[in-house]
């Protein structure tokens, strides 16, 4: 059964501010990346456990999950938790950028 995948305020907000540093460097760039994270959101209709744990889980007690993106120095990590059949797209976040601080 296929899970239903949500994307959560904050993670369209990351989306939209990655995008925009990318498309001022290259339009055909952020293009290419933003349809690659939505199609890596995808991929987590069917088996999202199969994600390693974040780091993030340890700080906030919450099986919080990532979904690695993009290569070498372009890494974005998609933070989500499933709950049931749904899964909730929680964070993007460059793979450079320290852990989250704060409940998500």
């Amino acid at each position: 059964m296929k899970h239903e995948v949500l994307i959560t305020a904050s993670a369209e907000a990351d989306l939209e501010e990655a995008y925009c540093w990318l498309s001022e460097r290259s339009e055909e760039a952020a293009v290419k990346w933003y349809n690659g994270v939505l199609d890596a959101f995808l991929t987590l209709e069917t088996f999202p456990d199969r994600c390693p744990l974040a780091r993030e889980s340890r700080t906030f007690r919450r099986k919080i999950r990532q979904l690695i993106h993009g290569k070498r120095r372009h890494t974005y990590r998609i933070l989500f938790d499933v709950s049931g059949q749904t899964v909730r797209i929680l964070h993007v976040r460059h793979g450079a950028r320290e852990q989250l601080k704060r409940p998500v």
